[in-house]
């Protein structure tokens, strides 16, 4: 019995573990931040809330029934009529009225609420975006800070081996107290830059969990390496032409215009005629037996009105002006954001294509400044170079190694950047 309770513990631990590991290419990160978010669940519940109040103002132009009851107690009342006696017994009505008012603002402002929709869904896509953006600046910045400890910690297994080969120079009298010195302050400074490295890796998948609505003991292992996703086509992407109506920023600022120019017509609309139209039907019931009684309540009634503004000192004119001048705003605005993106394009492909030529550069420099210091280091171990050579070579691969991880990150945020205005 115990050794079966036992075994299901250990099966539980096990499979707790087990779920505390998390495998994920980038793709399935991004899949997982959109299935998960709050600010996309959101963001689909306020389409949920426009399409509601789009049928709502769709049904305030059609029938609307209600029904009613009342009761009246005249208290013993009667009414004298020449000389004859009307009873005014309690008494009881039941009615049903239906009817249906039409203005031609009600037509507008169910158009409106359409516009709202479409800029709700326009919204949830474009924090769809920004969302996955997001998830794959992520991915890649922990495979960056990943790929530094990498090179980092090749450094430093370079230079302790170097310190303790000099240290043992030292001691048998071979080479000088400050030569170990000047390579182990550079040990030290290289152990710092990797504990700086690691919290920011730590960082990075902390932001990470947040982002997908991990628990803070999930473990992220990332599938996809950097090299792969860094073999994406840039000079497809740089020969790509702008579709402006696939941009949300612009599709969001074309429903402003539209939702402002319907918001000027339903203005104008305010001073058009109004038609109503009833129908009432009422049942009265007298709660006495007494046969002198008058009931002049008609069982069927209907009715229509037509309402027509004749004057409103000017205040309905104004409200039309008003509304016009706030469109010929958005028109204006709707111009200058085109322009906006346009030069925006042409700004991030050049920041692409900048981006490739000092990654490409970059890297070719980390290159030869890694060969010369793997030679600096075998010419220190034979004794031909001094251990200022190693410190002064070492600090400049260092150097190189981080503008390198730079530029990788600045061509990765370059490429995403364009990838979002061309909608990809």
């Amino acid at each position: 019995m115990c050794a079966s309770v036992l075994a299901a513990l250990a099966i539980s631990a096990l499979d707790l573990s087990a779920q505390q590991k998390l495998s994920l290419s980038l793709p399935e990160a991004m899949d997982m931040a959109v299935e998960r978010n709050n600010t996309l669940k959101n963001a689909a519940l306020d389409i949920q809330v426009a399409k509601a109040n789009k049928w709502a103002a769709i049904a305030a132009m059609l029938p609307q029934v209600t029904g009613s009851a009342d009761y009246s107690n005249f208290m013993g009342y009667s009414m004298d009529l020449r000389g004859m006696t009307i009873a005014m017994p309690p008494y009881v009505t039941l009615g049903v009225r239906s009817g249906v008012t039409f203005t031609p603002a009600m037509l507008v402002n169910a158009q409106i609420s359409e516009i709202s929709r479409a800029m709700s869904d326009i919204n949830l896509q474009q924090s769809r975006q920004d969302i996955t953006n997001q998830v794959k600046t992520l991915y890649l910045s922990a495979l960056v800070s990943e790929e530094v400890l990498g090179l980092l910690g090749r450094n430093l297994e370079c230079l302790e081996r170097l310190h303790e080969m000099t240290t043992t120079s030292v001691r048998v009298g071979a080479s000088e107290q400050t030569a170990a010195d000047q390579i182990a302050v550079q040990v030290a400074q290289l152990q710092n830059s990797i504990a700086s490295s690691k919290r920011a890796v730590e960082m990075t998948y902390n932001s990470m969990r947040l982002l997908l609505d991990l628990d803070a003991a999930t473990e992220i292992e990332l599938t996809d390496t950097l090299d792969a996703l860094m073999a994406g086509d840039y000079l497809s992407l740089l020969g790509e032409d702008f579709d402006m109506e696939r941009n949300y920023s612009w599709q969001l600022m074309k429903k402003n215009t539209e939702l402002a120019k319907k918001q000027m017509r339903a203005t104008e609309m305010a001073a058009a005629p109004s038609l109503a139209a009833y129908h009432q039907y009422s049942f009265k019931e007298y709660l006495s037996k007494d046969a002198n009684v008058m009931n002049m309540t008609p069982p069927n009634m209907v009715g229509m009105t037509l309402s027509v503004p004749i004057f409103t000192s000017l205040q309905q004119t104004k409200k039309v002006q008003a509304a016009k001048l706030a469109y010929e705003k958005q028109l204006n605005t709707m111009h200058d954001t085109e322009q906006s993106l346009e030069v925006q394009h042409r700004q991030l492909c050049y920041n692409l294509s900048t981006a490739m030529d000092t990654y490409n550069t970059q890297r070719q420099n980390m290159e030869v400044t890694q060969r010369v210091f793997d030679n600096i280091s075998r010419r220190y171990e034979q004794g031909y170079s001094s251990a200022m050579d190693l410190t002064q070579t070492g600090t400049t691969l260092i150097n190189a190694q981080s503008t390198y991880v730079q530029s990788i990150m600045e061509l990765l945020n370059a490429q995403i950047a364009l990838e979002k205005l061309l909608n990809k």
